[in-house]
């Protein structure tokens, strides 16, 4: 698959998330660049009257990070995964209010190699902040491999997984 057919998947699934996130294309992060960044945000609130007598507050966020690969070895998928989760964590700012923030990274390759598989299947990071009453954070991980049409996530990831399945399978 070309460069370009690989952009062309990219912009296909951008279009499912462009009604409810805010989206950034070509992000560098340090010496990486992701094809897209994306992040939403969601505030809920619940008030008597008026809105000074809040009886409660959820703030929910997910931060996305598309990556766009050829091979996906599991040297590779180790940098990756760190470089997505450390600029992730970055935007997860814990307080009273927070309930939860999803750091995802979406994967596009056109083979991925069986070690790698095998480790994002079973990469888990989650993490409470104040034993949950500010919330918690949890690290999903989905990827294609164009090569078979292959879907993977990690557990967390079942969700992206199924929007994968619905924007690009084939």
């Amino acid at each position: 698959m070309t460069f370009e057919e690989r952009q062309g998947k990219l912009e296909r699934l951008l279009l499912a998330y462009q009604r409810y996130f805010d989206i950034k294309r070509d992000v560098a992060i340090g010496e990486d660049t992701f094809g897209a960044f994306a992040e939403f945000h969601s505030t809920s609130e619940k008030y008597v009257l008026v809105k000074k007598a809040k009886l409660w507050s959820l703030e929910n966020n997910e931060y996305a990070y598309f990556y766009l690969t050829e091979k996906l070895d599991l040297e590779t998928f180790e940098h990756i995964q760190k470089v997505a989760l450390d600029a992730g964590m970055e935007h997860v700012h814990p307080h009273s209010e927070h309930m939860y923030s999803y750091v995802t990274l979406i994967i596009l390759a056109d083979e991925i190699d069986e070690d790698a598989k095998e480790a994002l299947k079973k990469l888990r990071f989650e993490k409470n902040f104040r034993l949950s009453l500010h919330g918690w954070m949890e690290f999903r991980i989905a990827a294609i491999n164009f090569s078979n049409g292959e879907i993977i996530s990690n557990r967390s990831g079942k969700d992206v997984r199924e929007i994968l399945e619905q924007n690009l399978q084939s």
